[in-house]
């Protein structure tokens, strides 16, 4: 929690889009998490729909705590608005069927960070190779959601190519 203990913003933007949403970080729930993704911002990178876990949408960037937060304010079932952070080992990502090309910018890094917006229902973290995939739920929209989902169906039906997802601090 900050200092002052005054709530902390984000914006949470999908750049080729236009379309940007506001998130409160959930300091008093996950705050080892928060202070290292705070600290980090702004942050962004190539965005991809997730196949597994339904309704969501997701940036993969190198590690950039000092050290990585613990298992705070799990969850498998992320529910609309939810900002999660997942920890994976470069390996846990290479497999084909994931669908990252070759060249993805997260390759030969030995741990990658997923930060994730989930923008609808009936999410569930289960993977078919590696079973139950727990987040940290780090933050929550407050504003924009329903154009943001939009946008996230579209990018969905239309494609995710060249697309950017940012978090940034919210002044």
């Amino acid at each position: 929690m900050p200092a002052n203990g005054s709530p902390r913003f984000i914006e949470v933007a999908l750049e080729k889009r236009g379309v940007r949403c506001v998130a409160k970080l959930l300091d008093d729930r996950a705050p080892v998490t928060c202070a290292a993704v705070w600290e980090a911002l702004p942050l962004a990178g190539d965005v991809y729909h997730a196949k597994y876990a339904r309704n969501e949408i997701y940036t993969l960037v190198p590690p950039f705590a000092e050290r990585e937060p613990p298992l705070e304010n799990p969850t498998i079932t992320p529910i609309p608005g939810d900002l999660c952070y997942f920890t994976f080992s470069e390996t846990e990502l290479a497999t084909t069927s994931y669908g990252y090309a070759a060249d993805a910018g997260h390759r030969n890094r030995p741990t990658v960070i997923d930060l994730a917006l989930f923008y609808e229902r009936n999410n569930l973290l289960l993977n078919a190779d590696v079973g139950w995939v727990p987040g940290i739920v780090w933050g929550s929209v407050v504003e924009g959601l329903d154009a943001m989902a939009d946008a996230c169906q579209d990018l969905w039906r239309s494609g995710a190519v060249g697309e950017t997802l940012s978090f940034s601090r919210r002044a």
